[in-house]
C-alpha cells in the first residue's frame, strides 16, 4: 500500500479566517470607497462653480452656488460658513441597492441648474452657455474610479494579509 504522506492545512485554514474576515469587513469597505469617490467629485465641482461678481455697495456677495455644494438648504449656502467637502461627504447617508452603493450629492441653490446646463437671458434672446460643473467632474471621477479603487482595494488586502 501506499503511504501518501502528512499534510498540515493550518496555513489553509488561516487564509480562510482572513477571507471570512476580509467578507465580514466588506460592507464597511464599500461604504468608505463610496465616500471617498463623493468627495473627490464634490472638490473638483466646487473648485469649477463660477463665483458671481458683483460691484461694491451693491449689497451682494459672490459664492453662495460654491458654497451651496455642502450646504443642506440654500439659506445655509447664502449665509456663508466654509464647509469642507470631505467632511461633507462623509456626512452624507449611503443607500445601498442589490450591489450599488449611491450617494446623492445635490446643490440646493434654486438656480444651480440653470448655471449647469445654461439658460435663456432675461430678454429671451440668446442664450448663456452651461458650466457643466458637476457633469464634467462626473466624467473625470468616473475615468479615475478604477484606479482609486484599485489602490484601495490593494492596500486592504496587504493590511489583512501582512
Amino acid at each position: 500500500m501506499v503511504k501518501w504522506g502528512d499534510c498540515d492545512f493550518k496555513e489553509l485554514e488561516k487564509l480562510r479566517d482572513k477571507l471570512t474576515e476580509l467578507q465580514l469587513q466588506m460592507n464597511d469597505f464599500m461604504e468608505a470607497c463610496a465616500k471617498e469617490l463623493a468627495a473627490r467629485l464634490l472638490r473638483k465641482a466646487i473648485k469649477r462653480t463660477p463665483v458671481g461678481q458683483y460691484p461694491p455697495g451693491s449689497g451682494k456677495v459672490g459664492g453662495t452656488l460654491r458654497r451651496g455644494w455642502t450646504a443642506k438648504t440654500e439659506e445655509e449656502a447664502k449665509s456663508g460658513g466654509k464647509s469642507n467637502a470631505t467632511n461633507y461627504a462623509r456626512s452624507l447617508p449611503i443607500t445601498k441597492t442589490g450591489n450599488m452603493y449611491e450617494i446623492e450629492i445635490i446643490n440646493p441653490v434654486h438656480y444651480a441648474s440653470y448655471v449647469e446646463y445654461g439658460h435663456r437671458t432675461v430678454n429671451h434672446k440668446g442664450w448663456v452657455r452651461g458650466r457643466f460643473m458637476l457633469t464634467i467632474s462626473e466624467q473625470e471621477i468616473d475615468a479615475q474610479a478604477p484606479k482609486i479603487l484599485e489602490k484601495k482595494l490593494r492596500k486592504k488586502l496587504e493590511e489583512l494579509f501582512k
